[in-house]
């Protein structure tokens, strides 16, 4: 038989995985490399979870302060908190996405200019979209009793949610501005800034809430103050700090255009945001309407809280 039809089709393959040649031409195993790989990827995602815990003991303590005055006054923050993530904070969220991959091809092919051109035109977006949800935001009181809310409740979750209307703008900035940092790599801002909110968050909603006794308005009132305090100190970062220098450039009218190339990959994003989290609020909200609405909804609010975490 010919020699010829005894070799394989394929050359073996049997030592691809024994090492990988650095730079200096040897080889090292293959699960030093996956190792130090995961110990990148881990030095990016360990400080993104702490961004989000400290953002979401922000909820989870103004539930618990809000909590001491009632279970009236929760159900009110709990149900305002529902409806403000469903018809507002989700959207932007999902809006902001879309700058994730538009600045990540920016910085990727070393196009710097084009993140603060992107990030403002985000900005321009979100705030624009803010202004109907803010409106929508101002008459809660009177649409949720038209879907079997109590109107105790009502009126409860209705002043919540009108003080969070100053921090919905803010908000919208400072998802904007996280993304821009986010496709840098510059993680420790972000947690920079959530460490401060936080510092300055516990002791103004105990403030508000109890020596003000503006009950869950202060609370409420809180994180919208303490919105615009992450916009501040990431403002601050970003204006200063030499590490956005060859991303940073002034605002001009070029981001005014393109917004329709924008919003056709805001508006996918945002869909996808919003409807995995509407399936967690719609919850909440369908609570209101049960035998005992206050304790239901006052459980179940601390309950999502406790799960966030």
């Amino acid at each position: 038989m010919d020699s010829s039809s005894e070799a394989p089709l394929l050359p073996s393959r049997g030592n691809e995985h024994k090492g990988v040649p650095d730079e200096a031409g040897d080889k090292r195993p293959w699960w030093r490399e996956a190792a130090e790989e995961s110990g990148r990827l881990a030095a990016l995602a360990a400080p993104m979870i702490a961004v989000a815990l400290l953002q979401l003991l922000m909820q989870l303590i103004s539930t618990v302060m809000v909590g001491h005055l009632g279970e009236v006054a929760l159900a009110g923050a709990a149900i305002a908190n529902s409806l403000t993530n469903v018809s507002g904070f989700s959207v932007l969220i999902g809006l902001a996405c879309a700058l994730e991959t538009i600045c990540g091809q920016a910085y990727g092919a070393e196009q710097y200019h084009k993140l603060s051109l992107y990030t403002y035109r985000s900005i321009i977006v979100l705030l624009i979209v803010s202004v109907p949800i803010a409106i929508v935001w101002v008459f809660i009181p009177e649409v949720l009793p038209l879907i079997g809310q109590q109107p105790e409740i009502a009126n409860e979750a209705g002043k919540y949610a009108l003080w969070l209307i100053p921090g919905l703008f803010a908000f919208s900035v400072a998802q904007c501005f996280s993304k821009f940092l986010q496709c840098q790599s510059l993680i420790f801002p972000m947690v920079l800034s959530s460490m401060i909110t936080l510092a300055v968050f516990i002791p103004l909603c105990w403030f508000l809430v109890y020596k003000v006794g503006m009950g869950n308005a202060g609370a409420a009132l809180s994180v919208s103050i303490c919105d615009w305090v992450e916009v501040i100190v990431l403002g601050l970062y970003i204006k200063f700090s030499p590490s956005c220098e060859k991303t940073r450039a002034p605002l001009t009218w070029e981001a005014f255009k393109g917004i329709g190339s924008f919003m056709s990959l805001a508006v996918p994003s945002a869909l996808m945001i919003c409807l995995e989290w509407w399936s967690y609020e719609l919850l909440v909200l369908l609570s209101g309407i049960l035998p005992n609405p206050a304790l239901e909804t006052s459980v179940l609010s601390i309950w999502y809280a406790s799960v966030e975490l």
